[in-house]
């Protein structure tokens, strides 16, 4: 039987999956080195950050504990439980590439400073007004941790559960926890927006990459 017409076959899906492979790629550097570009050369881009943050900042003890989810000691655990289960799982299922999602995994996690540390030196962003005076804010190093800690231990999770629906829940959960350090450092005035939309940029493009290394891990 064919299949409906609201339904896509498998073909289509390989099909659509890999046209947008291209722009989760390429479309998230182009975004983040127009924004670096702007933080470089102090363009109107900056001026309505500015704008956006003096409306979004109200320091108080929500936006610190979301913003601490983002924190290494927070964060990085999490992704570590999650590839240390998922490497048992494959190891005692008999694969012989039981190591490789987990180590890619955290590879990429140990990336993010050598990647965020250099942009943070070159651009010498400083801070809003309710920060310590000082250069070394974009991009978002709290950002960016979060989203590979808790992206990447969904997408190790995803081929472990059985269900759409857990899968489902898995992703959004990830999201939700990104986007919660996201708000609670814009809002307790740790970030500009752009510090951490330049994180989004960045972190989407690795993520996507580790997306692509574990779909050519057998399953």
């Amino acid at each position: 039987m064919p299949p409906r017409s609201d339904q896509q076959s498998p073909e289509q899906q390989t099909s659509t999956h890999r046209s947008s492979v291209p722009l989760l790629l390429t479309l998230p550097i182009a975004l983040l080195a127009l924004i670096t570009w702007q933080v470089v050369v102090d363009g109107p881009l900056l001026r309505l950050d500015e704008r956006i943050s003096r409306t979004l900042v109200h320091p108080d003890r929500a936006s610190e504990l979301m913003s601490d989810l983002g924190d290494v000691p927070v964060a990085v655990p999490v992704l570590l439980l999650v590839a240390v289960y998922v490497a048992r799982r494959a190891w005692v299922a008999g694969r012989r590439d039981w190591w490789v999602p987990s180590f890619a995994a955290m590879i990429l996690m140990a990336l993010v400073p050598l990647i965020v540390v250099p942009l943070k030196a070159w651009t010498a962003r400083y801070g809003t007004p309710v920060v310590p005076p000082g250069p070394g804010y974009f991009p978002s190093g709290h950002t960016a941790t979060a989203a590979i800690a808790y992206g990447g231990a969904a997408l190790l999770l995803l081929p472990w559960l059985p269900t759409p629906t857990q899968r489902r829940t898995a992703v959004a959960t990830a999201s939700v926890l990104v986007l919660t350090v996201s708000y609670g450092l814009t809002r307790r005035g740790y970030h500009w927006p752009l510090d951490v939309l330049a994180s989004w940029c960045l972190c989407t493009t690795l993520l996507t990459i580790l997306w692509l290394l574990l779909r050519r891990v057998p399953r």
